[in-house]
Order: structure tokens, then C-alpha cells, then sequence
């Protein structure tokens, strides 16, 4: 009987793994150096067509909306020629205004100085004898009372020459009033027809502007509405850099973070960090008058001018009606909301440490984190009957540096 002989199994394993490797062999294709390096290279070439694509159209857009802020500067600066003169006319009713409540005043205080000498005036009129002799008196009293009736008289006669000179001025201011309101009333249908033109130019941009914010535009609204909760304009600037300084320090961070992983999102990172640490503005440099005046109208309170609060830490400007109210430096908007006795509060960052701030709107037409050009309109004042003056609205302008207030009127044209 003869055994069977016992497995080689070194012979078995070395069969295993030819069949191994001959399976492999068949399974997958010869490798091609040259392929994949044509493929690496066809990728490689692919991703910078599409950023350079990607660059091309940020640039045309950015081209783009330059011009866009652009046309509406220039369609501003035509609109504020208009409103130059509704104010010119505006002021001229605003004063016949005036000067008609004072003489009207006039008429009613010497209206009521006569009422006292009105029954005596007429008895005398009318029975002048009886009237002198209706008390019995010394010859010497008698001819006393004569002069002193005389003396009234002649008062009373220079008094109501007078009040007629009023009556007749103020019959005169009336016409003149009746005059002007034609004069503002085409003023105003000027500046009406320009702004409709500067609103559709807005309406445009806002409805062209993307519904996603990048990260400066959020930590800028972050930043506006924790500063709404300041208690003066010092403490919200303080807050928004404080936001600001935080938001920029965050965005490094993640860049990093990216950056060490070597995650996909390093270069959006990147640019958050690159957007965020960005000038708001290009600042102001020297003042030397180059900054337009924010609005149309008259300068009613200078820096420095006493009032209740102590001297003046900006200026004031009595508006024309519904004038339009534009950034005197290009920035970025910071803040831009109701902010204590401050009404309606702008503040644009013009980087450098520049901040102006703009009070007493009625209307905003631009966003917290928007970019603005020098020039550009931001919002509207309140319209108002001049003939009522009193009720003329006012524009607070207030320039800080570094959060502290300095004189505005030196980088202002025509006001240094």
C-alpha cells in the first residue's frame, strides 16, 4: 500500500499568490504614467480657466457697480442744483413768513393798546361840546383837560398812521407771498422730477444687490445692532470698532484653522479674513475744503456754538423740502437706525479712524455694510410748509476721529 505523499506547502502558497497576482493583472489596466499626467494637467488647467472666469466677472462687476454709484453721484450733484433753488425760494416764503407773523403781531398789540380810547375816541366824535363839558369844572381844569385832549389826539392820529402803514405792509407781504409760491412751486415740481429719476436709480441698485451678505456685511450688522443699546454716540463707535476688532480676529482664526487642515474652504476663509481686515474708506487727509456739504440748505449752528448741552460738537443745516441727503466721504455704512434724541442716525466709516455721522433724516436709503462712494445718496430729509418755519427740519452733521469729535467745517468746500 502505498501513502500518499504530503503537500509542498510552500509550492501551494507560492500557487496562491501567482493566481493572486495574475487575477489582479486581468482585473485592472496597464498603468499610464503620460494619461495621468495629461489628466492632472487637463484638471489643473480647467481650475484656473474657471478662476480666472470667476475674477473676470468680479471685476466686471465690481466695474460695474462702480459705475453704477457713480451715475447716481452725478445724478445727485444735478438734483442738489435743484434743491439749491427751492431753498433759495423756500427761504424767501419762510422770511415773508415771518415778517408777516411780526407785523400781524404788531397790528393785534396796537389793536388792543386802542380798544381802552375806542368809546371816547367816538363820543367825542360824535358830540364833541357835550363831551367837554359834561363835568363841571374850574376854567383852569377845563383848559388843561383841552390840551391834554389835544395832545391825545395828535397821538392817536400819529398811532393810527401808523397801524394803517401796517395794515398796508402787511397787504403787501400777502401779495408778495401770493407772488413766491408760484416761484417754489416749480422748484419743487424740478427737484420732484430729478429725484424720481435718483429713485429708480436706487430702486435699481437695491434690487440688484445679493440676497446673501458676505462676512464684512454681517459682522457690520452684528456690530450696528449691539451698538443700538450704547448710550451716546461715543459708546456706539466704541462698540461697532470693538465688534469689528472681533469679527477680524474670528475670521484669522478659522483661516488658520483651515489653513491646517488643508481644508477645501482655506481660500474662502482667506478672503472673509482679507474682507474683514480691509479700510473701510480711503479716510479724509488733510482738510483742505474737498468734501461736498452732506445736504442743500443754510448753515444754522456752527462747531462751538453755545446751546444747552454746552458747545457745539457738529454742524447744523436748515434743509429745503425733501432734499436729499448724500455721504461727504466714501466708506462703508456702520450704523444706521433710530438712535435716542438723535431721530434717524447714519454713520459711515471713512476709514483712517474718520467716522461722520448724520442726524435728523427721515428717510434711509441705504444698508448697514454697504459700501458708499463721496457723493452718493444715503437718504431724504422731511418735507415741510415754509410757511411755517418753525417746523423746518434740520440736518446734524458731526465728524469723529478716533471716536472724538473735531471741527468738520474744514474739510467741507466753502466752509473752512
Amino acid at each position: 500500500m502505498v501513502l500518499p505523499r504530503r503537500p509542498d506547502l510552500r509550492r501551494v502558497a507560492l500557487a496562491l499568490c501567482l493566481i493572486a497576482v495574475t487575477t489582479a493583472a486581468q482585473a485592472a489596466p496597464p498603468s499610464d504614467p503620460q494619461a495621468a499626467l495629461e489628466a492632472l494637467e487637463h484638471q489643473r488647467q480647467l481650475h484656473e480657466s474657471q478662476a480666472a472666469a470667476a475674477r473676470a466677472s468680479a471685476a466686471a462687476t465690481a466695474t460695474m457697480q462702480a459705475a453704477l454709484t457713480q451715475q447716481r453721484v452725478e445724478t445727485a450733484a444735478k438734483l442738489r442744483d435743484a434743491e439749491n433753488a427751492t431753498a433759495a425760494a423756500a427761504e424767501q416764503l419762510a422770511a415773508l413768513a415771518a415778517k408777516k407773523k411780526a407785523v400781524t403781531a404788531g397790528l393785534v398789540a396796537r389793536a388792543a393798546a386802542f380798544a381802552p380810547l375806542l368809546p371816547l375816541i367816538e363820543r367825542l366824535a360824535l358830540f364833541p361840546s357835550e363831551t367837554l363839558l359834561a363835568v363841571p369844572a374850574p376854567p383852569r381844569d377845563t383848559l388843561r383837560g383841552l390840551l391834554v385832549l389835544q395832545g391825545l389826539s395828535q397821538e392817536i392820529e400819529r398811532q393810527s398812521a401808523e397801524l394803517k402803514a401796517q395794515r398796508e405792509a402787511l397787504d403787501q407781504i400777502s401779495a408778495q407771498m401770493e407772488a413766491a409760491a408760484p416761484a417754489l412751486a416749480e422748484a419743487e415740481a424740478v427737484q420732484a422730477r430729478q429725484g424720481a429719476v435718483l429713485e429708480a436709480q436706487i430702486a435699481s441698485a437695491q434690487a440688484s444687490q445679493q440676497a446673501a451678505l458676505d462676512a464684512a456685511d454681517l459682522a457690520a450688522k452684528a456690530a450696528a445692532q449691539d451698538a443700538a443699546q450704547a448710550q451716546d454716540l461715543r459708546a456706539v463707535l466704541a462698540r461697532i470698532a470693538a465688534a469689528h476688532q472681533a469679527a477680524l480676529a474670528k475670521a484669522a482664526r478659522a483661516a488658520r484653522l483651515a489653513e491646517r487642515r488643508k481644508k477645501t474652504n482655506a481660500a474662502a476663509a482667506q478672503q472673509r479674513e482679507a474682507e474683514l481686515a480691509a479700510p473701510a474708506g480711503p479716510g479724509l487727509g488733510a482738510p483742505s475744503g474737498q468734501l461736498r456739504q452732506p445736504v442743500a440748505g443754510r448753515l444754522t449752528r456752527k462747531w462751538g456754538d453755545r446751546t444747552l448741552a454746552g458747545p457745539a460738537t457738529g454742524l447744523s443745516f436748515a434743509t429745503p423740502p425733501g432734499a436729499r441727503v448724500i455721504s461727504p466721504c466714501g466708506g462703508s455704512v456702520v450704523f444706521g437706525s433710530p438712535f435716542r434724541s438723535y431721530g434717524l442716525l447714519l454713520i459711515v466709516d471713512c476709514g483712517g479712524g474718520y467716522d461722520f455721522v448724520l442726524a435728523g433724516l427721515d428717510r434711509l436709503d441705504i444698508a448697514v455694510g454697504q459700501k458708499v462712494g463721496a457723493g452718493e445718496p444715503v437718504g431724504v430729509m422731511a418735507g415741510w410748509d415754509p410757511g411755517k418755519p418753525d417746523q423746518r427740519p434740520q440736518l446734524y452733521l458731526e465728524l469723529r476721529k478716533d471716536g472724538t469729535a473735531v471741527n468738520p467745517a474744514p474739510w467741507l468746500q466753502g466752509r473752512g
